[in-house]
Parts: C-alpha cells; structure tokens; sequence
C-alpha cells in the first residue's frame, strides 16, 4: 500500500511539474474561466454564483468585461485536482486535504482563495455492531470521496489517533473505499452492498439518516477537530492567480455575495440550489436541514486547517509544515481572521 502510495506522489510530481512549467502563454488573462465542484449543499454558494452570474458581475466591475464562467461536477477531490494539474479547469471548490496537498506537493505553486462552508461531516453506519470508531473490523468497509486525502479520509485519521493511540493514525486507511457521495448513499441504501458506512455530507447526510434503515451517527467532525473544519474552498494555481488578479478578486466578492444571500434569503439559495443541481429533495426539507446545528456555517475564512494541516505533517503526508494559514492562502484572503 505504501509503496502504491508513493507512486502515486511521484505521478503526482510530475503530473504538477508539467502544469507548474508550462509555457506562460498558457497563464496569460482569460475570459472564460473554468471551475469545478463536488455534489452536495457544502457547494450551493457555487450554484448561486453560476445561477446569478455573480463571478462575471464582480470581474465587470473590477474592469474585465466578457468574462464567462463554466461550471463541471466531479464526484471526489481527488478527480479535480487532476483536472487542475492538468489545466482542464482554472479554479476548485473542494475540501482542505486537496488544497494542503497540492500546496505542498507544488511547493506553493497551489494555493486558496476564499473558504465557502464549513458545515459538519457526519460517519454514517446502518451496521448495528459498529457503534463507534474502535467497532470497526478488517472487512468493514467506509465510503469516502478520496482514499488518504480527502477531508473525509484525513478527519478519520484523526479520530483513529485519538481512539487508538497517536501512532495508529492509519489504522482504518484500509478500510476506506473511494465513492462519490451519490454512489456512496445508494451503497448504503442497498442492503446487500459491501459498503455500509458512509463519511457524509450534507444533504446525503440527514437522507441517510432518514431512508436507510438502521442509519446511525458514529461520529461527527466537530467532536472530532473541536469545532468546524472547512470543507470547501476555491483554490487555483498561483500562476493562474498572477496572471488573472481582478478574477480572483471576483470569486472572493462573488462568494461573498452568495454566502450573504444564503444567510439573507434562504430560501431563494435552495430554489437556486435545487435549479442547478436536480436535488429532488422538497424546497421545506433543505430549509429543515440548513435549520440543524452547524449548517449555516458559510464563511470566507478557513476554519480549522491548521489543526488538519498539523496531522499531516505530523504523519508525513506534508513534508512542509506552514507556519500559519496564510501559508497556503493567496493574499486575497489574507485581511480574514482564518485559523
């Protein structure tokens, strides 16, 4: 497995190098800018900005006129960063492992924008036996978007550490299998699949507890990082950033806008939310959701990275240890009061 791993670094490394030296043509200023995101409600600020057209309105009034935006769904982080890399899409909305990853793993050649949620990520289980972390066998089985780098992988390191001992931090590495959340909750909807146990997030979260029979929380991120972690934020390429300055102004300003208006008017974000995405779920349930602990937590300042950000180093997945969040975060942000 480690030696898998350490392939997958090395091609990582190169993948990085090819996009980090391309020619500088490549990085000159666009005008249609392309960016991506994951399923699920972490990512209705991005529904409302492609909906309202609110990175164009931004970029117009900072001076850039005929700017056009095109939105992609990936089903994991993991998927996205290869688009990145690859200069298939500009700009990412995705979790905080992709990010530090990526920023060590370019030597700060990849770095954040603005955070945009920091809502709970809930363990799912429909198996009776599994009650908490320590119920876990070999072959229970845990969905989560990226094997050993995404949010979901990395947070359940760091709850093994605290329940087994700081040195057993991998201990249930082995047990994940890479699912997007869609299939991940048809996984668990489906008694007979090997899958029973989900990290989630919302809305698939409060569906499973709802739908699967025999769905129970195990644990949750709060409990397990002492507060919200965020799980998504735009990131893009420094070079990308350099070259293009008023649009990573107006994806800060456009997030903004559309945070405010979660909070302002919420139930236009879910019409909005609901219109782009297809989610078949009624306008009053989503309103339900957003009404739970921790759902209202749209914020541009990263919240608990650098706890996340420790573990890693900590464990040899970051051979660089940033001193501060602003490490890996584009001075755009960096007036915010992240941690």
């Amino acid at each position: 497995m480690m030696k898998q791993l350490q392939r997958g670094l090395a091609a990582m490394a190169l993948i990085t190098a090819a996009a980090l030296f391309a020619p500088a043509a490549q990085a000159q200023q666009k005008s249609e800018i392309a960016l991506s995101r994951q399923p699920g409600i972490f990512y209705m600020p991005s529904h409302i900005m492609e909906k309202l057209k609110l990175i164009e309105k931004h970029a117009a009034s900072l001076g850039v006129s005929g700017v056009t935006t095109k939105w992609i769904t990936f089903s994991g982080g993991g998927a996205q960063t290869d688009a990145l890399l690859a200069g298939g899409v500009d700009i990412l909305n995705t979790g905080t492992g992709n990010l530090l990853l990526l920023w060590d793993r370019t030597r700060g050649g990849v770095k954040g924008i603005v955070a945009t949620s920091a809502q709970p990520m809930t363990l799912i289980s429909r198996d009776d036996n599994i009650k908490s972390i320590k119920d876990f066998g070999p072959a229970d089985k845990i969905a989560v978007p990226t094997v050993k780098v995404s949010t979901q992988a990395i947070v359940l390191q760091i709850a093994a550490a605290e329940a087994f001992g700081a040195d057993q931090w991998s201990k249930l590495d082995a047990n994940t299998v890479q699912l997007g959340h869609p299939d991940a909750y048809a996984a668990l909807s489906n008694p007979k699949h090997e899958v029973h146990t989900h990290f989630s997030i919302p809305p698939f979260t409060f569906l499973e507890l709802k739908n699967v029979p025999g769905a129970h929380v195990v644990l949750n991120s709060p409990d397990v990082m002492g507060g919200p972690l965020s799980q998504a934020q735009f990131f893009t390429t420094t070079k990308f950033a350099d070259a293009n300055p008023k649009i990573i102004k107006a994806v800060r300003d456009a997030t903004k806008e559309a945070q405010d208006l979660i909070r302002s008017d919420t139930k236009q974000a879910v019409e909005i939310y609901k219109e782009i995405t297809g989610d078949k779920t009624s306008v009053e349930e989503l309103l339900d959701l957003l009404k739970q602990p921790g759902m209202m937590e749209w914020n541009l300042e990263p919240q608990g990275t650098m706890k996340f950000a420790a573990h890693l180093y900590k464990t040899g997945t970051l051979k660089t240890q940033p001193k501060a969040w602003t490490d890996y975060y584009l001075p755009v942000a960096h007036d915010l009061k992240g941690n």
